[in-house]
């Protein structure tokens, strides 16, 4: 056999249709959340993925103030920033910064697992983010999904 019975098909922008995903946080573990919402955003789970292209879907995650870590994590973990000015490094737990900022601690684990590249901040916008239960996407009627379901 000369020719072959298959072909690789890479997405295009003609081809790929983007939709929206709604997520409710309440109740649900830090990490495995970001990795569902990082693989949802880049578009693994379709048949048409490629990796060069934006193919993945916009998400909208709802209830990010009522995620929960699991062990020691909520007291022990320490996210380090900087002031830019010397001695200016600074350090906080998960648990004081969700006090002052809800959904830095959802946006910064899902950010991470994001390539480093223009793509990563092209996959990033398609991201949003909200402490309480309501949202501004009701227009999109975003599809409700089950993260429990999808392994």
């Amino acid at each position: 056999m000369d020719t072959l019975s298959y072909r690789t098909v890479s997405a295009n922008p003609s081809t790929i249709k983007k939709e929206w995903v709604l997520i409710d946080a309440e109740g649900e573990v830090v990490g495995r959340l970001a990795s569902i919402a990082a693989q949802i955003l880049r578009g693994k789970y379709k048949t048409n993925y490629t990796p060069h292209m934006d193919c993945g879907d916009n998400v909208v995650i709802i209830n990010a103030e009522k995620i929960r870590f699991t062990g020691k994590k909520m007291t022990d973990k320490q996210y380090v920033r900087h002031t830019g000015y010397p001695g200016g490094q600074r350090f906080s737990t998960p648990k004081e910064v969700l006090q002052r900022k809800p959904i830095f601690v959802l946006e910064h684990a899902i950010r991470g697992m994001l390539p480093k590249t223009k793509l990563g901040d092209k996959l990033y916008r398609n991201l949003y983010v909200y402490a309480g239960p309501d949202h501004k996407q009701q227009a999109q009627q975003p599809k409700l999904i089950n993260i429990k379901e999808i392994k």
